[in-house]
């Protein structure tokens, strides 16, 4: 597939589109329709222009209610359609990362944790997706690399999208991690000591994928088992599916 690049705002860092990669019998994920993004309440100014003209009508934000409430919600735009799901899942300071582990193995443990806790969520995440007259629609979470990273690889993986082109995709993250935390740290703010590196190495996204299809039998399997139902998966297909 042509590489999928981050779109450069001021105070965005990890915005993309999703379309581009071959899904399924040859068909292509179609671009202008989903978007993945750290979270946008900063936009503001130009980046605020630059945000308006991808026309997204509606807003997926995976955070948790108190990261809502401490940070604030996307500004206010014409036509735009604000949705909170939070799908459940342990604080990640519950299994602190261990510096010189190995990463990808930690990140594909709290994925893994996610899916198993926060079914009802990421179906519900999934379903909205699945709407067409939701479209264009933004999912972020706050830095936009595991939330995100996660609803993002199911929606993928149900459209056809091969595992490595999850991963390629997954991994700009790591870019994105970089001027995030960088961002951060000017802020005079502490990153907590917990929480991992802000990489995403693909194996991690391999090992994720690779160990739902071996609990449910496939990607879909794991969809139908959260909660999305058949009409969802031929939803996301017909609209996501060139």
């Amino acid at each position: 597939m042509d590489p999928i690049e981050l779109t450069q705002f001021d105070s965005l860092f990890n915005f993309r589109d999703v379309g581009g990669p071959a899904g399924q019998d040859g068909r292509i994920v179609r671009s202008g329709r989903l978007f993945r993004s750290d979270a946008p309440h900063r936009l503001a100014g130009a980046d605020r222009t630059a945000f308006a003209s991808y026309g997204v009508r509606t807003v997926l934000d995976l955070r948790r209610p108190y990261e809502v409430d401490r940070d604030g919600r996307i500004p206010e735009f014409a036509g735009l359609t604000w949705r909170h799901i939070h799908p459940e899942h342990a604080e990640w300071s519950a299994t602190p990362y261990q510096a010189g582990a190995d990463l990808a193995r930690y990140l594909a443990d709290r994925y893994a944790d996610m899916a198993t806790t926060g079914t009802a969520g990421l179906a519900a995440a999934i379903g909205l997706i699945a709407d067409e007259t939701n479209a264009p629609l933004l999912v972020h979470c706050v830095a936009g690399k595991d939330r995100t990273g996660i609803v993002c690889g199911l929606t993928l993986a149900v459209l056809g999208v091969s595992d490595d082109d999850i991963a390629t995709d997954y991994a700009l993250s790591t870019a994105a991690g970089e001027r995030f935390r960088a961002w951060f740290t000017a802020t005079g703010r502490a990153v907590h000591p917990a929480l991992p590196p802000l990489s995403c190495p693909e194996e991690a996204m391999l090992l994720f994928l690779a160990e739902l299809r071996d609990r449910y039998g496939s990607v879909e399997g794991y969809l139908r088992h959260a909660g999305v139902t058949d009409a969802q998966v031929a939803a996301l297909r017909d609209h996501l599916l060139e």
